[in-house]
């Protein structure tokens, strides 16, 4: 029987207080966090590009500090910002706003951006996105300035101790291969190979990040990506979740974390951590009531059958409480669902985070 948000967040706040006890300012005492992937993580990046992946209007960030809209496709705040709340630290910036510089560099930095997937040709209909190979060489140029405020050596050593996390896979699904009927990659590649081309190229993203400097990252899988508002609405009559796109997590989850426990497993060390997103988002999609939610079928905002079609804007329909839907858009998740996630990566057991979780690093890391 899964936990309430309650007892999470109880278990959370006990961990944090233990690990991060007695810590000065933010930037001196918490570790750097590194955050990689698409728009389940840009907090902003994709404000500074000439694209359509864009959160940079109302309603998003109507529930933030500032009520204004950020780049975070969100009511309010999106997993990185909650992950930072968790290591005692400032939000990381993105990575392309002028604010990041001076000290504000040893917070870390947010390379993520809306759209892009683990293949060059995902997300093409947005343009002028990040790919992940311009977020690894913007890592590198971050380490370059790192290294001229405080030095090569202190610089390296911040970046070996820091937090990653990347996020990727998705749209690889959505925005690709399911993107359209006859889709190139799904004329190209039967789903099971395409699958084990996607995991290739991971690898490759992965074994990158080592090179780069990356010493414990959090990996997570796809959600579930036949759950979401936005594939209901195209693919579901009866509101059940779209069993083509479920096929296709199933089959990419698995081979995700085995790949992981093989880059340890040559490593010689506990690098990746696998983070089962599946599992996490499918707990209040499946019993939204047992965490309050009023709903996980019909996003907070939209139109169409459940509010699933097209983007949220100020023309759409809004929910008037965002804390009771687990969909704040046709895509993304509201804060609250961010927080229940964001409990899990901190406290669950190996069926959600593997082979150890966040407290565990927290901890563990503090005492080497």
């Amino acid at each position: 029987m899964a936990e309430t948000p309650s007892a999470f967040f109880s278990a959370v706040a006990v961990t944090i207080l233990a690990v991060l006890g007695g810590c000065s300012s933010p930037s001196e005492a918490a570790r750097a966090f590194f955050v990689f992937g698409d728009s389940l993580v840009d907090n902003g990046n994709n404000n500074y590009l000439a694209t359509t992946a864009r959160a940079d209007a109302p309603p998003y960030g109507i529930d933030s500090p500032s009520h204004r809209p950020s780049g975070r496709f969100s009511n309010g705040r999106n997993i990185p910002d909650l992950i930072s709340e968790q290591l005692g630290a400032e939000t990381t910036l993105p990575y392309l706003s002028p604010e990041l510089r001076g000290e504000k560099l040893l917070v870390g930095a947010n390379f993520a951006s809306a759209g892009i997937g683990i293949l060059n040709d995902t997300g093409i209909q947005f343009v002028n996105i990040i790919r992940i190979n311009m977020q690894l060489q913007y890592f590198e140029e971050y380490q370059k300035k790192l290294s001229a405020l405080i030095g090569a050596p202190q610089a390296q050593q911040r970046v070996n101790q820091a937090l990653v996390l990347i996020t990727l896979g998705g749209n690889d699904f959505v925005n690709n291969y399911y993107l359209i009927p006859y889709s190139f990659r799904s004329r190209q590649l039967a789903l099971p190979d395409y699958v084990r081309y996607l995991i290739s190229e991971y690898n490759k993203i992965l074994q990158r990040l080592y090179e780069l400097g990356a010493r414990r990252v959090v990996v997570t899988g796809t959600g579930p990506l036949g759950c979401v508002p936005a594939e209901l609405a195209l693919r579901s009559r009866n509101g059940q979740c779209a069993s083509e796109l479920q096929r296709a997590a199933g089959l990419f989850n698995p081979q995700l974390e085995q790949t992981l426990r093989e880059l340890n497993s040559k490593i010689g060390s506990d690098v990746f951590v696998s983070a089962n997103a599946f599992g996490m988002h499918m707990n209040y999609v499946a019993n939204p009531q047992a965490f309050g939610f009023t709903t996980s079928k019909v996003a907070c905002c939209g139109q169409g059958p459940y509010n699933g079609i097209g983007l949220c804007t100020t023309a759409s329909n809004l929910c008037p409480d965002r804390n009771k839907y687990a969909f704040w858009d046709a895509y993304h998740p509201t804060e609250r669902a961010c927080r229940i996630v964001v409990s899990h990566m901190m406290t669950g057991g190996s069926e959600y985070m593997n082979p150890m979780n966040l407290s565990t690093i927290l901890t563990m890391d503090a005492t080497v």
